[in-house]
């Protein structure tokens, strides 16, 4: 079964960084995509990152674009997302997820519902 253990998170101030991971185990397909995603206090989730294991390809939200990074590290089975000049509207539970047949991380137009596989969350706070 398929396995997404998502950390790193924690309390920072704004203008900080915090670097995520995504460690996936039993994971056995050729193709696949992972993405980030976080929902806030009373919102609803938002994809916020993705990259295809196929050719790197990588999607960032606009409101993210500029100061997150997302990496793979394929030899780990890891994927990180490295979040920079953090803003209070950053705040959230992150999560990363799977999509196993690799199609749902398109650079303009990625496909969340296309991720199957979920990995708890991870919580971060960012204070002003």
């Amino acid at each position: 079964e398929v396995q997404l253990q998502a950390s790193g998170g924690g309390l920072v101030q704004a203008g900080g960084s915090l670097t995520l991971s995504c460690a996936a185990s039993e994971f056995t397909f050729d193709d696949y995509a992972i993405g980030w995603f976080r929902q806030a206090p009373g919102k609803e989730r938002e994809g916020v990152s993705c990259i295809s294991s196929s050719d790197g390809s990588t999607y960032y939200a606009d409101s993210v674009k500029g100061r997150f990074t997302i990496s793979s590290d394929n030899a780990k089975n890891t994927v990180y997302l490295q979040m920079n000049s953090l803003k209070p509207e950053d705040t959230g539970v992150y999560y990363c997820a799977a999509d196993p047949e690799g199609y749902g991380c398109l650079t303009d137009s990625p496909r969340w519902p296309l991720y199957d596989y979920w990995g708890q969350g991870t919580q971060v706070t960012v204070s002003s």
